[in-house]
């Protein structure tokens, strides 16, 4: 069913990071990390070109050592994503990786140095026109907000910020965005809300260290839901101790159910009972290794019985409920029926079909 709803985003200054529009009215990018050891270049290109594939709008790739850096300028010649360079305690990596081609520098105040060091960076990267991410974490708070706040708390990651807003205000850099990320979920939205209305500059949302892939895509939804569904965030990283590819996928699946973003096949799929006319699981399984390659947005039902079958197909793109045989729902009216046996490819056909008509070259099964 269509939705009505619409959410009003923050205004935000936009800034670029290489191609990608971040902030202002540019789409809420997706972006996930490398976890590929950096100095093997042909293993950390193919991971960059997997999350391309799976939707990525960004990429970020750890920078630790000058090695990584000379590593990273080999990487950045053979991917066409743009892609941020993390950067920690050296700020002379940081140097080095936007003279190998980064188009952001990612920074965490909590261990970058001293303002020298800070305003060589800032320096650096005012000659090479990108960004900065000034990147907050519960977890590495400075020494002194530590001691005077006890434990993380929303307000120390706002105050940890302004000190590095500070910094940058006095250089007169102003193209930058901040995250602000703890693995609890309610510090975490409540520092956001606090700083959003302090700053113009584009927000990166995430909940860090959220966990397992089921576990971490469930507080990262949550979270970042809350968040988006205010209208805050200009670009997201789910954070998942999984394949960063599946970071992609939720991050997606989080800006789809919010329409935020539209990106390949969302299934509608009913969990199943004892009603069901065909496997639910399994056909739904089937179709989303058959649909991964697909960029287009398209609607496609798959319910198990009549109960809510009709209802439901009827008002995607193309849908099916359970029969006998099972009746096949394009745009809205009924145009067939399906066999159980040839239920997957049959739909397969149906919405490449459709894909190739909405692109006006006709039949594309």
């Amino acid at each position: 069913m269509k939705s009505t709803h619409r959410i009003t985003r923050r205004v935000s200054r936009q800034i670029h990071v290489g191609s990608v529009a971040i902030g202002g009215d540019a789409p809420i990018s997706v972006q996930s990390m490398t976890n590929t050891e950096t100095c093997d270049v042909a293993a950390t290109v193919a991971q960059i070109e997997a999350l391309q594939k799976a939707g990525a709008d960004l990429v970020r790739v750890s920078v630790p050592t000058m090695d990584a850096a000379t590593a990273f300028a080999d990487i950045r010649k053979a991917v066409s994503l743009p892609l941020i360079a993390d950067i920690h305690f050296n700020y002379r990596v940081g140097l080095a990786a936007a003279e190998a081609g980064a188009d952001c520098l990612r920074i965490n105040p909590g261990n970058i140095g001293s303002e020298k060091k800070v305003a060589e960076v800032i320096a650096c990267a005012r000659h090479h026109g990108i960004p900065i991410r000034v990147g907050v974490n519960a977890g590495s708070l400075e020494g002194d907000l530590q001691q005077k706040y006890g434990e993380p708390t929303a307000e120390a990651l706002v105050e940890s910020a302004f000190r590095h807003i500070d910094i940058l205000d006095r250089h007169n850099f102003p193209d930058f965005k901040i995250s602000l990320k703890a693995s609890e979920v309610f510090m975490t939205v409540a520092a956001y809300r606090l700083l959003a209305s302090q700053i113009e500059q584009p927000l990166h949302l995430g909940i860090t260290e959220a966990g397992g892939q089921r576990a971490g895509a469930v507080k990262s939804a949550i979270g970042l839901g809350m968040l988006l569904a205010e209208g805050i965030g200009d670009t997201l990283r789910v954070s998942l101790a999984a394949d960063p590819v599946e970071e992609i996928k939720v991050g997606w699946d989080i800006l789809k159910s919010l329409h935020l973003r539209s990106r390949g096949i969302n299934l509608i799929a009913c969990p199943s009972c004892s009603r069901q006319n065909f496997d639910v699981i399994k056909t739904v399984n089937a179709l989303e290794q058959r649909f991964e390659d697909i960029d287009e947005p398209l609607d496609v039902a798959v319910i198990g019985c009549v109960v809510n079958g009709p209802g439901e197909a009827r008002e995607a793109d193309i849908g099916v409920t359970g029969g006998y045989p099972n009746t096949v729902f394009e745009n809205g009216q009924i145009s067939g029926k399906l066999k159980n046996d040839d239920l997957v490819i049959g739909l397969d056909e149906l919405v490449r079909r459709e894909i190739g008509r909405r692109r006006g070259c006709g039949d594309h099964s």
